[in-house]
């Protein structure tokens, strides 16, 4: 990866994405962050604890999760990129699938915007690639309302990989520069417990379709039912599956714990014979 920019990151060294949900009902940390100033300081603990982008998510797609009205989606989101961005340094990005809200928090100070719904809204892949925005594509089966209601696949592997090479395709004809996209294969998004392991453990092979791979583990509803302990309680479990991932060439880990995944992001580095990235 030596030489791989993406959203102005090196990724010679793996990069954490600090999540921060501005919503009420997100699985682990709704309701937490709703207020700007709370928003704020959870943003600069992340920053500081080394996250190298924020992602602000204004909608919960928690399995069973109802859709956001869009006015509602905007009220909570955009506030908190214009104070983020105003006081951090860090890059800021948006997790959604409104071309309107996309704009409007591009506007605000966001510059990646990821979609677990990968840009399939009318007007989405056209807002990005206008936009200049670097992106991570998703891969989700349905909506999260519905999509744990029985999913099926001829092959999870080979089924993911086609679709985010599909949709990496789509961006690039409507204008998204090839280097702006990363990919993520959507872990707990329509998907059994089966498919997220078959997932787990062939990572590699979405790690050598040439995009920079994300991965969001952290403390998921798989690691609870391997471990049997509420989110709370998961942060080890998270820690060992961001060090598979790592292990299997991601270059992204989405996290809501910064400080531990630097640990082991550290550690990981140094075992192989790197120099670590500078906390």
């Amino acid at each position: 990866m030596r030489g791989l920019f993406w959203a102005g990151l090196d990724l010679v060294h793996p990069r954490i994405v600090g999540v921060l949900n501005v919503t009420p009902d997100s699985f682990y940390d709704g309701g937490r962050y709703v207020d700007t100033s709370r928003a704020l300081e959870q943003a600069m603990q992340l920053a500081g604890e080394g996250a190298d982008l924020i992602e602000i998510g204004g909608e919960s797609t928690r399995p069973g999760a109802q859709a956001v009205p869009l006015e509602e989606e905007r009220r909570r989101v955009i506030p908190v990129v214009e104070c983020i961005a105003r006081v951090l340094p860090v890059p800021i990005a948006i997790d959604t699938s409104q071309p309107e809200i996309m704009q409007a928090a591009h506007e605000a100070g966001a510059r990646v915007i990821n979609d677990v719904r990968g840009f399939r809204y009318p007007g989405a892949l056209a807002t990005v690639a206008r936009l200049k925005v670097s992106i991570c594509l998703m891969h989700m089966r349905g909506e999260p309302g519905t999509m744990q209601i029985q999913p099926v696949y001829d092959d999870v592997l080979g089924d993911v990989a086609r679709y985010l090479m599909d949709r990496a395709e789509a961006a690039q004809v409507a204008g998204v520069t090839r280097a702006d996209i990363a990919i993520d294969p959507g872990f707990g998004f329509g998907k059994t417990q089966l498919h997220n392991l078959a997932l787990l453990g062939g990572l590699e092979h979405f790690s050598r379709l040439g995009y920079p791979l994300m991965v969001g583990l952290s403390r998921k509803s798989m690691i609870g039912a391997l471990t049997g302990r509420p989110p709370n309680e998961r942060l080890a479990g998270s820690l060992a599956a961001a060090c598979l991932a790592l292990a299997s060439g991601a270059r992204l880990i989405r996290t809501h714990d910064a400080a531990e995944t630097r640990d082991v992001i550290r550690i990981w580095e140094a075992a192989r014979g790197a120099s670590p990235a500078a906390a």
